[in-house]
């Protein structure tokens, strides 16, 4: 482990390069093969493509098939949100983030791997596959987002969170180019069945995590030691929490963005979660083959947001990071808006290219906004972004279980664009309470 000052441009590389190793969760598991091929076992089609039947049984019970795998990814961001402030607190308590980061890291990579043998003979095992590997994913970014003070100053934070994000974009593009060659030309590769390529692609993603991540976690600090671990610890987390919440009741400007993230950011990650399902239930793909169109709107979602995260950073640093939000989200509201009504794939690939100009954008800011209203050589770092990932995660399982419900009561997920509409006004409106000083 090679021991960094802050602010060192290998320490921040370093840092950033982590986004190119757990990425590929969010683009090849969460976004793109896995929904389509996830769609593709629970639908029952027509010669013509029609949707006859989108139910699946599950412990004895009969789902819409949006609906169970909305409630499962809802289940998991629990379990996250609950999680998370007890690991953070012990982390920032005995000083070994690391540990924690590569546990869950190691989790979710694995599970990945599991889901090769997802069967609807035995759906709850590759449900659980998919639950851990989520929770894998975001418990590791609790310990990840709050590294971001203590390897960077403040002025540093914003453009090394895009170049993160950025990175993230580019690794899990080029992995996804490869899982899609592999798909789409699969007798090329000398597969028999065509359904092997996107079993292994969820193979690739897990070797790929874990190997990447590798050259972060030799330059990463272990963490700011403080004390050895005791029973009494167990709990420290929340009691970490409740006396972070104290500071945060003097910090005007951290508590007001704290609520206007926790909204916008409900609509925020929904989308990005639940993209795919709309693709493949909404639009009339007519002769156009569907997986091979979603799966380039996904591709060009995330080549656009390296863009985007490039010109928020720029925007930020001309005109602010809450004005800058407040943009992001009035664009937001526009997309929404078109979105819902949509039907064609010409529209959706529109709609993809926006989603991505802004997604970039909104994610990397939010990160450094955040981590700019921490007082300045604040130790307890960690337990900071537990509320900001407690936040994101709350918010996930509201706007999962709200799609969730709209698909269950309407048979139609076009009607959960209403709520994400909702959530960036409030989010908006909630901005402009912010304080603005520097």
């Amino acid at each position: 482990m090679a021991n960094l000052p802050k602010g060192s441009k290998k320490l921040l590389n370093a840092w950033a390069f982590y986004d190119w190793a757990n990425s590929v969760y969010s683009l090849v598991i969460a976004s793109a093969v896995f929904p389509i091929f996830y769609g593709a076992l629970t639908l029952v089609k027509d010669d013509e493509g029609n949707i006859l039947d989108d139910t699946v049984t599950f412990l004895g019970f009969d789902f819409n098939n949006d609906t169970l795998i909305s409630l499962v990814t809802a289940s998991a961001f629990l379990v996250v949100s609950f999680l998370s402030p007890l690991l953070s607190g012990i982390a920032d308590y005995v000083g070994n983030k690391k540990v924690f980061m590569k546990f869950f890291c190691y989790l979710g990579a694995l599970s990945c791997i599991g889901l090769y043998w997802f069967d609807l003979d035995y759906l709850w095992v590759g449900l659980l596959c998919y639950f851990l590997a989520l929770i894998g994913f975001w418990a590791s970014l609790v310990f990840y987002n709050s590294y971001l003070p203590d390897i960077a100053f403040p002025e540093q934070q914003d453009k090394i969170s895009a170049k993160g994000y950025s990175m993230g974009y580019i690794g899990s593009v080029l992995l996804l180019i490869i899982c899609l060659a592999m798909i789409l030309m699969y007798d090329t590769f000398g597969f028999e069945d065509e359904g092997l390529p996107t079993r292994l692609s969820f193979v690739l993603t897990g070797v790929w995590w874990i190997g990447f991540s590798q050259y972060t976690y030799y330059y990463l600090p272990k963490g700011n030691k403080k004390a050895k671990f005791r029973k009494d610890v167990l709990f420290n987390g929340y009691r970490e929490l409740k006396m972070i919440w104290g500071k945060m009741k003097q910090n005007v400007s951290l508590r007001r963005y704290l609520g206007a993230f926790f909204v916008y950011s409900m609509a925020v990650q929904t989308i990005m979660l639940v993209a795919t399902y709309f693709g493949i239930e909404e639009l009339d793909w007519g002769t156009t083959d569907s997986t091979t169109g979603l799966i380039v709107s996904i591709l060009l979602i995330q080549l656009v947001a390296i863009l985007g995260a490039y010109l928020t950073s720029r925007s930020s640093g001309k005109y602010g990071n809450i004005k800058t939000l407040i943009v992001l989200n009035i664009i937001w509201i526009c997309i929404c808006v078109y979105a819902y009504t949509i039907t064609t794939p010409t529209q959706f690939y529109v709609t993809a290219a926006f989603v991505g100009l802004v997604m970039g954008g909104i994610q990397s800011l939010s990160r450094s906004t955040y981590s700019k209203f921490i007082p300045e050589g604040e130790p307890d770092t960690a337990s900071y972004f537990s509320f900001y990932d407690v936040a994101e995660k709350i918010g996930i399982v509201i706007g999962m279980s709200s799609y969730g419900y709209v698909a269950q009561v309407t048979g139609s997920i076009r009607y959960a664009v209403l709520f994400f509409i909702t959530f960036f006004a409030i989010g908006l409106i909630l901005l402009f309470r912010v304080p603005r000083n520097k």
